[in-house]
């Protein structure tokens, strides 16, 4: 069965799942109470019926269909008269935030860069202070780029520099329109930053040589995964680390190999309450529960499992062989806020569209 085929079958199972012994209940929205009734006729314990929705970027699937199991059980234990049912919604990140904003009803909103939450924020559906409602401000987990190479690596790609050998093809996200490509094309500023001393001009050449490179731009870090692996287009994959060695390690297994270049950037996939709409349905309480569960050591190791890089510094300890270290960047350290990175870099006419020839719009 391809990786096609599966990715497909997958993503049909998302919106329900269910854990043994564990009633879900369906179609419902926020919740609900029901009387339930013992066998001689008189009333039982009320329970109430809990439906979250969490809108998350394309590549974190993965994690949340192991995630949601895991803590529908974990709430049923301390939430015996409730039964919780998780639904999902993936797709680009930023694509996901305007649906969020345009008013699809979530829940949690679990993205892969800060200005997603920070659109929320503005349109007032998101606390002014999410980030101080979790730990790590707000962010589980983390990732860096990396590059995805053919087995035995025959285009000899080591670190950034090699981005811009002449006839290189490379996949990547649209940084217009995804946190993947922003990432992969902040990560590549940044090292050109890095490696000629802060010098812009030249950091520019750099990034606007690795550019010509590019065969094609997908719309989602896991559109350009399957360009790679499974229609076999180009040379090099630039990607989050969790989803190279997903590719690695299962649906390309034998077929690819991971490069870590020495310096790159830091993702971070901050998390927030979609309180305007949890406040509405009722189920604030146990969307909060659903975020602070991200830092429990299940979590948390089912994050290391999955290539996803635990804030909880003991839990990374632990994971080292398969996280090697990394010498990395935050963005906003390097390129200033979110508001400032997106206005200078992915606008319309911004540096991205200045540098890239043929830049997807």
């Amino acid at each position: 069965m391809t990786y096609a085929v599966r990715y497909q079958q997958k993503s049909k199972t998302l919106n329900v799942l269910s854990i043994a012994g564990v009633a879900l209940t369906l179609g419902l929205v926020g919740c609900s109470n029901s009387e339930q009734t013992d066998t001689d006729g008189t009333a039982a314990t009320d329970t109430q019926d809990i439906e979250l929705l969490n809108v998350s970027y394309d590549v974190a699937r993965d994690f949340y269909k192991d995630y949601n199991p895991l803590f529908v059980e974990h709430y049923k234990a301390e939430n015996p008269n409730s039964n919780i049912l998780i639904k999902q919604s993936h797709g680009g990140s930023s694509k996901q935030a305007l649906s969020v904003a345009n008013g699809l009803q979530a829940d949690v909103a679990t993205m892969n860069q800060g200005s997603d939450i920070e659109l929320l924020e503005k349109k007032g559906l998101v606390e002014s202070d999410w980030e101080s409602k979790f730990p790590d401000n707000a962010v589980p987990f983390t990732s860096t780029i990396v590059f995805l190479v053919r087995k035995g690596n025959p285009k000899d790609i080591n670190d950034w520099e090699d981005l811009t050998k002449d006839g290189l093809e490379i996949v990547m996200a649209n940084p217009k329109v995804t946190g993947n490509g922003r990432y992969a094309f902040l990560g590549a500023y940044g090292y050109g930053l890095h490696a000629f001393n802060q010098d812009e001009t030249k950091a520019k050449g750099y990034v606007k040589d690795m550019l010509k490179n590019v065969k094609v731009y997908e719309n989602g870090g896991r559109a350009a995964t399957t360009t790679f692996v499974q229609r076999g287009i180009g040379d090099v994959l630039v990607t989050f680390e969790n989803e190279a060695n997903l590719a690695a390690t299962d649906f390309g297994a034998g077929q690819v190999d991971i490069v870590y270049p020495k310096y790159s950037i830091k993702s971070e996939s901050p998390v927030a309450i979609v309180k305007s709409v949890t406040d509405k349905k009722g189920t604030t309480d146990a969307a909060k529960a659903y975020l602070d569960y991200l830092w429990s050591e299940p979590a948390q190791q089912l994050a290391a499992d999955l290539y996803l890089r635990p804030s909880v510094q003991s839990v990374l300890d632990k994971n080292g062989d398969k996280l090697p270290p990394v010498e990395t960047f935050r963005p906003n350290d390097a390129f200033g806020s979110w508001d400032d990175i997106m206005g200078t870099y992915f606008s319309d006419g911004g540096v991205f569209d200045q540098l890239a020839i043929n830049a997807p719009q």
